[in-house]
């Protein structure tokens, strides 16, 4: 078998230009690789209204709010930021969404409201997702850190909330403004689910997410950590504790295995594990995960496509790897992360391999990966995903050198939950059966949303479930007051 290096692909600066985040002021890529810090510069006041006034206010139902999943009312914003009326448009963004901070950090913007913007086949959209994140910041600054959560009058029922990342937040945002006691569990040492143990700080600060937790503890929202639901306690403990219905907002966050020979030799990661302890301060990691990630001068290569597979790309480079290479089966046409985060990834240094398959890890007489067997694929037909399907090509064996592989192939859900709760009907690998428009599951009281519903999608969408069904949540317990009354 031949030894086939890995090639760089060089940016395209034409293509470059069409990109719809063109205006975004960014880091240099030889600073910002140096640092886990936000790779994006934030709008002074005077640039952001400028920007903003490049709306043009298309009426209802506005392009960009069609695309929001949450309808953010965003032409509303804009004019407000025009005028520099930044706290009225922050508080304008938190009436749809309990996340803003967040989401307008991480969501795929150039998919979604940037995607929809009129302006696009012009001069480019208007960049609503960093004007979202520089009024909500603006707000912060000016109120002294802390956003309040506005709390209902109490209504004598508590709701408990099994995950604490996006869709169990959101889903406790709503639930205190109903005037809900919230108890939130999580597995982790530290709430924030993925946004803290996934997101690299380069894209989402843990600061950022932080101050949200703060809000909603001194709304009176409760933590309580290092809580595996399903192992700890079952969702049954919660019921018999006194709790009157429960959210299940866990995620779907268990790597997907690949059954290739030497998956377990040492220096081969999954990626959720690398990320967490790349990008984590070790007082809120989990104990089996402290030991720090060391892959200064070495050859670090990311199996996948995805936007966690950029982020494991973008995560290497900031450690010290001598050489990062992303190996990905099918071409770049066929990749499911965004474009954003691959041309960010490039200009860090990352280097992209397509139509090539892992088929071996190789390692030494000590345990250790040394080298990675690849074939090279060609298309086929159209699979079940739609996407052309990747086919080995007889004899095109190489050798890759590594000494870190890092596994970011996709997602499942964890069955822990649908296993040991009676009455809870799930399907595909363990996703929970609910109502995608209140989370009602088949087990009364329970409710369920987010990506142990859906499987893998958006931070805004697992959001957007939680909203939906703390509004379930809050007529169910409305329905149960009336039931007591005419009894």
């Amino acid at each position: 078998m031949q030894k086939v290096p890995s090639e760089t692909l060089p940016i395209d600066r034409k293509a470059r230009m069409k990109i719809p985040y063109l205006g975004l002021k960014l880091r240099d890529p030889k600073e910002r690789i140096c640092d886990f810090d936000d790779i994006v510069i934030p709008f002074t006041p005077e640039e952001a209204q400028r920007e903003a006034s490049r709306c043009i206010h298309c009426p209802d139902p506005a392009p960009c709010m069609q695309a929001c999943p949450v309808h953010n009312d965003i032409p509303s914003a804009m004019w407000l930021i025009e005028q520099g009326r930044f706290l009225e448009a922050a508080a304008l963004y938190r009436e749809t969404s309990a996340l803003p901070e967040i989401c307008s950090r991480v969501c795929p913007h150039e998919a979604l409201c940037q995607g929809g913007c009129v302006r696009s086949a012009h001069d480019g959209p208007v960049l609503t997702g960093r004007l979202e994140t520089f009024v909500v910041d603006y707000e912060r600054r000016v109120k002294g850190g802390h956003v309040e959560v506005p709390v209902g009058e109490p209504t004598g029922y508590s709701v408990a909330i099994v995950g604490a990342g996006p869709a169990g937040l959101a889903c406790a945002e709503r639930l205190r403004q109903y005037g809900h006691d919230v108890t939130v569990f999580d597995a982790k040492p530290a709430p924030g689910g993925l946004l803290v143990y996934g997101i690299p700080n380069f894209k989402l600060p843990k600061d950022v997410v932080f101050a949200r937790i703060g809000d909603l503890e001194r709304a009176g929202v409760k933590f309580v950590t290092n809580t595996k639901i399903g192992v700890d306690k079952t969702i049954d403990d919660l019921f018999n504790e006194g709790f009157d219905a429960i959210f299940i907002g866990v995620g779907a966050n268990v790597d997907a295995p690949m059954k290739v020979e030497g998956v377990d030799l040492k220096g081969v990661y999954k990626a959720t594990e690398y990320l967490i302890r790349a990008n984590v301060d070790p007082k809120i990691l989990p104990p089996e995960m402290r030991e720090p990630i060391d892959v200064k001068g070495k050859k670090v290569v990311v199996v996948g496509g995805g936007d966690t597979a950029s982020d494991c790309l973008r995560t290497s480079v900031r450690l010290g790897a001598a050489e990062v290479t992303c190996i990905y089966r099918r071409t770049e046409a066929e990749m499911p992360g965004g474009e954003k985060d691959r041309t960010w990834a490039r200009e860090e240094g990352a280097k992209y391999m397509f139509l090539t398959q892992p088929v071996k890890f190789i390692g030494n007489e000590k345990g250790e990966l040394t080298a990675i067997e690849c074939v090279k694929m060609r298309l086929g037909e159209p699979d079940e995903s739609g996407r052309r399907r990747p086919i080995p090509i007889e004899g095109s064996n190489f050798i890759l050198e590594a000494d870190v592989a890092v596994l970011a192939i996709g997602y499942w859900p964890d069955e822990t939950i649908g296993k040991t709760t009676p009455g809870l009907k799930t399907h595909k690998w363990g996703l929970i059966v609910a109502d995608p428009e209140t989370g009602e599951t088949t087990r009364p009281g329970v409710f369920a949303g987010g990506d142990a519903v859906t499987g893998p999608d958006l931070v805004v969408t697992a959001e957007d479930a939680g909203q939906k069904a703390a509004k379930g949540i809050h007529k169910y317990l409305m329905s149960l007051g009336e039931k007591k009354e005419k009894a």
